[in-house]
């Protein structure tokens, strides 16, 4: 089953500056590579994407963030989400929650390494728990 998801920053960050390949952003990630998972993004998104990945003190190259991005843009969805209004602790995730739920018709998931930031809802998910799901169809 390929699915659709929504993958916030903390998750591309943590796979690349994994060391081991069995770990599940590290999985996502190679889902997304491979078109198991079709990532859906915004502009906005790949804004955050570029400045993050682009942080001095994480070390990446150039290419590898250029690679990534492009990956992105040629296999996801780019989705200009409506205004919302929405408020979240943390307002830096509010793009990524908007995105997710213009897809949500799509059964789109949002991953996230930081739960605790957006409301419990079953399609927001852990890197595991959307690999569980993916094991589980």
């Amino acid at each position: 089953m390929i699915c659709c998801a929504v993958i916030d920053t903390n998750v591309l960050v943590s796979a690349l500056l994994s060391s081991k390949d069995d770990t599940a952003t590290v999985q996502v990630l190679g889902k997304i590579i491979t078109g198991e998972i079709t990532p859906v993004y915004s502009n906005a998104i790949t804004k955050e994407y570029r400045e993050v990945l682009s942080r001095k003190k994480f070390g990446f190259s150039g290419d590898l963030i250029e690679y990534l991005l492009s990956a992105f843009e040629k296999f996801g969805i780019l989705v200009d989400p409506s205004p919302s209004g929405i408020t979240l602790p943390d307002m830096k995730n509010v793009p990524f929650y908007k995105v997710v739920l213009e897809k949500r018709d799509d059964n789109a998931y949002l991953v996230t390494g930081n739960i605790k930031h957006f409301p419990q809802k079953p399609f927001i998910v852990t890197p595991r728990e959307l690999l569980d799901i993916l094991n589980s169809e």
